[in-house]
């Protein structure tokens, strides 16, 4: 595996040597795509194995090939890097993953959530593209869908914290590049997603014409933002704090503001959830960020102040309502028949659909 630099505006990739494509299905695949999802297996199993032996995944790749080609490719696009408008975000972020503990920061549940209506066997055997992995907690699940060809695509400094988490195994099987979202052109993919990423850019639109222009015709793509609406309390109470926050030193944020604010909402989520076992979930749900605390109550106290962090943390965030999902789903890139808009835990949009052929 090796850093190369990735077309004229100087974006770097981890990248390993070519190998010869053949057709399958129709599709232009690389010769050892038949043989990568039983690879993703047993690279994930390796991971497994590893974090049993409490082997340290950082110790075994310190002093690796991705190591070496990752600080090669981290002094080389600095300058493309900090170029880019969402720069400033993409630092704050890469800070934030990159205190988070080995492994997915999700569960498989909510990976699946995160993509319903499409169910995993969407993603088997074709080429998928993420844009704006973070830590690879996305990866670390897609991976287990056993696509063809898997792709990821980030602005800020997380390789290394990727790595990790994924296991050195498995990340050799991923084309992982550094670069601005908006303007890196890696070719068509069958599948492209972006949760999370596009309402933290200055210009969301164009994040997800990048969507558009990576899926190739008839291909699929699913994309996850913040709602307008049912973020009432959010957009009033948290996002005026978060100006402030955003500003402040990482730790400032994450322990004297994000966890007391994460204890608060704790307690309140766990409250509903236990009202709901009593009540119902169709009435507590009707209660400020009831369907949210109900959803997320599931989860421990460190998945609560991760969130809490990441609300507080970054420079940029908008609040996307239906009618602006409903206009970028109106492209001419995107077969209307296809569309889909989905109303997630009462605060957030799910939506995609396929391209015209």
């Amino acid at each position: 595996m090796r850093a190369v630099r990735s077309g004229a505006r100087g974006e770097w990739k981890i990248s390993r040597p070519r190998r010869r494509c053949t057709s399958v299905a129709g599709l232009r695949v690389s010769s050892h795509s038949a043989s990568t999802a039983s690879r993703f297996q047993r690279a994930r199993a390796a991971f497994q194995s590893q974090r049993r032996e409490r082997r340290s995944v950082q110790a075994v790749g310190a002093r690796g090939p991705f190591s070496e080609a990752y600080r090669d490719r981290a002094r080389g696009s600095a300058v493309s890097v900090e170029r880019s408008p969402d720069a400033e975000t993409a630092a704050a972020f890469a800070g934030s993953w990159n205190r988070q503990r080995e492994g997915s920061v999700y569960t498989r549940e909510q990976f699946l959530d995160w993509f319903t209506p499409l169910e995993p066997e969407a993603f088997s055997g074709k080429t998928v593209l993420e844009l704006g992995f973070g830590n690879g907690s996305l990866l670390y699940h897609m991976a287990a869908c056993q696509p063809a060809r898997l792709s990821g695509v980030e602005l800020g400094d997380t390789f290394e914290r990727t790595k990790a988490n994924l296991g050195e195994a498995l990340a050799s099987e991923l084309d992982l590049h550094q670069a601005d979202l908006t303007k890196v052109d890696l070719g068509p993919y069958d599948f492209v997603y972006c949760i999370g990423v596009l309402h933290h850019l200055k210009e969301p639109v164009e994040g997800f014409r990048a969507v558009l222009r990576h899926t190739r015709a008839r291909g699929r793509f699913h994309c996850w933002v913040y709602a307008r609406e049912g973020n009432a309390v959010i957009r009033y109470l948290v996002d005026p704090l978060r100006r402030v926050t955003s500003r402040l030193p990482w730790w400032l944020t994450k322990w004297a503001v994000a966890l007391p604010a994460a204890a608060k909402y704790f307690l309140y989520a766990k409250l509903l959830r236990a009202l709901a076992a009593v009540f119902g979930e169709s009435l507590i749900g009707r209660l400020p960020l009831g369907a949210y605390s109900l959803w997320i109550a599931k989860r421990g106290f460190s998945f609560f102040h991760h969130v809490a962090f990441d609300q507080l943390v970054t420079p940029t965030t908008h609040y996307i309502d239906r009618a602006t999902v409903e206009r970028w789903l109106e492209d001419p890139a995107v077969d209307p028949d296809s569309r889909y808009v989905v109303f997630r835990n009462g605060n957030s949009w799910k939506f995609g659909g396929r391209t015209r052929s």
